[in-house]
């Protein structure tokens, strides 16, 4: 069973307005609230991760996420699960990883058990004072699609730890991503109508697709406009680490044309257009790019 699918059960189940964004919006508290999970072998593995990194990215991936919505990231707690032979130097130097990631962020709580391997479980709130909040469903026939940077760098830098290759600048790209707070700040206090916006840690191309398929649109993109580190040419995959990578937790949105003199730092990289939803790139439809996409529950 693909994750995709999983979601969707669970969201018929429970028949719950609030899943199938980043972000659960919760406009009565005037908060999004999100989650996430790192699983050893999984996401990451020590080999290639120290503790400062596994607490800088766990604390990032979450603030991104809410980014991604549009509020402000303001508390985060962290439950993690530890074998029985990490000591306390892996859990201060964790923390203090998070700490930096956090910045103005506070870490409130959280747990702590004991397990196999190590799981890491963070949970964000942000506040939605004064911002307007952003929904996958909101793209419209017109609307300009937007990204905040370069893509295609962080899994540059897992194939460089993978195969023993130094590539400094990507390798830091995938163990400590930055969320795009500044890009979606500008964003959120800006809008007066409605827009989408995602963050591509499941890559630039899924993020297109989610909003496509929520918004019943098509994301038509050209591919050279999409913005990238030029070393990624040295890889002989890179347009599809650029579209398909994932975990660069830069920020896609698809915004009204008059949103854009009052905000800095953007690519336009495409239009969103009317039709069955899906993706276009360069011209070319896609209405189905899971064949390309990384899935937990795959053998």
């Amino acid at each position: 069973m693909k994750e995709k699918e999983i979601i969707q059960t669970i969201k018929s189940t429970l028949n719950s307005e609030y899943i199938g964004d980043d972000c659960a919006y919760l406009p009565d508290l005037g908060i999004v609230v999100t989650q996430d999970s790192l699983v050893e072998d999984v996401h990451f593995t020590r080999k290639y991760s120290s503790p400062y990194n596994l607490g800088w990215k766990s604390a990032m991936v979450n603030i991104s996420d809410v980014c991604a919505s549009g509020a402000k990231p303001v508390y985060l707690t962290i439950a993690l699960s530890l074998p029985k032979n990490i000591g306390n130097d892996f859990v201060k130097e964790f923390y203090e990883g998070a700490k930096d990631a956090c910045k103005d962020v506070k870490i409130v709580g959280g747990d702590i058990t004991g397990s196999d391997k190590i799981y890491i479980s963070v949970t964000a709130i942000g506040s939605t004072k004064g911002r307007k909040i952003s929904s996958r469903s909101n793209a419209k026939e017109g609307y300009k699609i937007i990204v905040s940077g370069e893509h295609g760098s962080s899994a540059a830098g897992l194939k460089s730890l993978i195969n023993g290759i130094d590539n400094p600048e990507f390798i830091k790209a995938h163990l400590m991503p930055a969320a795009q707070r500044k890009f979606s700040r500008e964003i959120a206090l800006n809008a007066e109508c409605d827009y989408a916006m995602m963050d591509t840690s499941d890559g630039l191309a899924d993020a297109l697709y989610q909003i496509a398929s929520a918004s019943n649109t098509v994301m038509s993109i050209d591919f050279e406009k999409i913005p990238y580190n030029k070393k990624l040419e040295e890889f002989p995959d890179w347009k599809d680490l650029i579209l398909y990578g994932g975990e660069d937790y830069e920020l896609v949105a698809a915004v009204p044309e008059k949103l854009l003199k009052k905000i800095s730092n953007y690519t336009i990289i495409g239009d969103v257009k009317h039709g069955s939803s899906g993706i276009k790139i360069n011209g070319k439809f896609y209405s189905d790019i899971d064949s390309k996409l990384y899935n937990h529950f795959e053998e």
